[in-house]
């Protein structure tokens, strides 16, 4: 039967639902969905986020906010997605934009930069964790009436900003690349922290032990082993990218050698998504690649951080601007399904429940926020007091914050259920306040920002 109406549909998938009712089992849930609506719903939202992107510099909200409320409506509120289908797909959609990201941001960032701020980022990053952290376990001790350990772990969940919301954002809004510099490197570190804290604080839990010496080697370690990772492979790449970028899908090839740097580390126990940056960084600013593709201080036009990051420039090589745009458009794909996916799994049940306690998670972290901005002006001191402000709102929460959640759940039982849907209201509340952050920005600074004139510096090679 299955095989005659097949050969009748002439091996075409127009009769999806024939299919599912040859092939399912009877009395399971339905788990397919149609494939003329899959599709439709797949160009409809890459439409939308191509034109929410966009409408950025007229709005001045961001296209992330957008998608994820696109996401709620036609999850939740529609249902014409269900959820479930696709639940076990978030956390790699939303690694894989992430590492994109990363690597993009990389490739247009400059070595002295990242050494100028980097001191004030990785503060910002360690500063606004702890405290954000300790913040929400306060408020879990007093709500919940946990002991300092359960407490501590749902603040280790909540504590971590989200890079793979607030990377996209910095490429919309008009700020001076000192400060989306300084945002980049505490993104950056934001993840390694949230998943170091809450793997130690599982283990604590569990019975073991670990030091303050052991948590802080664990933290250096693996940054110096993505940092190393990362400069070698992207300066043994920049000798090979010249002769590999004359044959076809070297630009894939290069996204295999991302994914396996990504892998690698990972598996060593390394950052991972530091090692990512420091490829790309290597690959724009190691002298082999700088002469391949020539690249330098003269190319002062390519910003990362702008809408469009890639520039057309006739005294450089085109093939700067071909590994620019393929990783850029492949980044705007993966990114949109993950952040549609993010908003289709809210469970408003849960939001509801956990309002109070949310509102109060929340409170706590905006408060953690600015005493580690305004406490860090030693380390910003050229920032002015509205670019601090921004800083205090950009405090996005995301994937990591919902994964985190349930790996808690998964290991601690029923005393954590609440934590994932706790984990989406506060998701939906700091990206709240990352919306008036950037429409402040928009207020505040409405056209591109320009740094005064550096002074000369030596050249660094390496």
């Amino acid at each position: 039967m299955a095989a005659r109406r097949l050969v009748h549909a002439n091996f075409s998938f127009a009769s999806a639902s024939g299919f599912r009712d040859d092939f399912s089992t009877p009395g399971t849930p339905d788990t397919f969905m149609d494939l003329n609506l899959f599709f439709a719903l797949l160009g409809g939202l890459l439409v939308l986020a191509f034109v929410a992107n966009r409408l950025v510099r007229f709005t001045g909200v961001p296209d992330v906010i957008i998608l994820m409320a696109t996401g709620v409506l036609i999850g939740p509120v529609l249902h014409w997605v269900n959820p479930d289908l696709f639940r076990g797909a978030t956390h790699g959609f939303g690694s894989l934009a992430l590492i994109l990201i990363l690597f993009e941001g990389g490739l247009e960032l400059k070595f002295r930069e990242i050494l100028s701020h980097f001191a004030g980022g990785l503060f910002l990053a360690i500063f606004s964790y702890l405290l954000g952290a300790v913040g929400v376990a306060l408020v879990c001790r007093h709500a919940l009436h946990f002991t300092w350990t359960p407490a501590l772990l749902v603040g280790a969940a909540l504590g971590c900003i989200s890079s793979s919301i607030l990377l996209p954002v910095l490429q919309q809004v008009n700020l001076r690349r000192e400060v989306k510099v300084t945002l980049l490197v505490e993104a950056t570190f934001g993840d390694a922290l949230a998943v170091l804290a809450v793997t130690t604080l599982i283990d604590t839990a569990a019975g073991g032990s670990a030091s303050a010496s052991i948590i802080t080697w664990s933290l250096f370690s693996s940054v110096i082993l993505a940092v190393a990772s990362g400069a070698l492979i992207g300066a043994l790449w920049s000798y090979l990218l010249p002769l590999l970028s004359e044959e076809r899908f070297w630009h894939v090839l290069t996204f295999a050698v991302v994914l396996l740097i990504y892998s690698g580390v990972h598996a060593l126990h390394g950052n991972e998504l530091v090692a990512v940056l420091i490829f790309g960084l290597t690959l724009s600013n190691y002298p082999a690649a700088q002469k391949g593709f020539q690249l330098g201080d003269d190319a002062e036009n390519a910003d990362w951080f702008s809408e469009t990051s890639v520039k057309p420039d006739h005294d450089r090589s085109p093939h700067h601007g071909q590994l620019l745009t393929f990783h850029g458009e492949l980044a705007f794909l993966i990114r949109t399904f993950f952040f549609v996916l993010l908003g289709a799994l809210v469970e408003f049940q849960g939001l509801r429940k956990h309002a109070v306690l949310a509102l109060g998670c929340f409170g706590a972290l905006l408060i953690a926020r600015w005493l580690s901005v305004e406490s860090g002006r030693f380390a910003w001191r050229a920032f002015t007091s509205q670019e601090r402000e921004l800083m205090i709102w950009f405090l996005p929460r995301g994937l990591i914050t919902a994964v985190l959640g349930i790996q808690i759940v998964e290991a601690r039982g029923a005393d954590f259920e609440f934590l994932p849907s706790l984990a989406f209201a506060v998701i939906l509340m700091t990206n709240l306040a990352l919306l008036i952050g950037s429409l402040r920005a928009r207020r505040l600074f409405p056209k591109p920002l320009t740094a005064p004139p550096e002074p000369a510096v030596p050249q660094i090679t390496f």
